[in-house]
């Protein structure tokens, strides 16, 4: 495996586990559509996250978050919304997309940014 899908491998699984300790029930992972994958489908109080993880090696976020660009942002409304009509969910559901930014540090712990809904529609 090259060495970047080791590093976004390892950043959705300590994301799935962030997610699990922050009362997240994990629905599904690595969801593929046309539009791309989603790569965590999670649950909490009644409402469906789409969450996209964005892993880097280095001390801080910034660069992972930089990666969620407008074009991604495009193709993740369109992989949620083709996971609802798949998926058959109530139209009613609440639903929202989250960014989990990992920065995998050298002999350190993570450093874990979540930002809830993410994208204003």
């Amino acid at each position: 495996m090259r060495n970047n899908l080791r590093t976004g491998a390892a950043g959705e699984k300590i994301a799935r586990e962030y997610l699990r300790t922050k009362g997240y029930a994990i629905q599904d992972s690595n969801w593929s559509t046309t539009f791309g994958e989603l790569d965590i489908i999670a649950k909490r109080d009644g409402v469906l996250v789409f969450v996209e993880v964005k892993t880097r090696r280095g001390a801080n976020t910034e660069p992972a978050l930089e990666a969620v660009t407008p074009a991604k942002h495009e193709r993740m409304l369109k992989a949620a919304y083709q996971y609802l009509q798949d998926q058959d969910i109530d139209p009613e559901t609440q639903w929202r997309i989250d960014v989990i930014a990992v920065a995998i540090i050298a002999n350190r712990r993570p450093r874990i940014d979540h930002v809830e809904d993410a994208f204003d529609w």
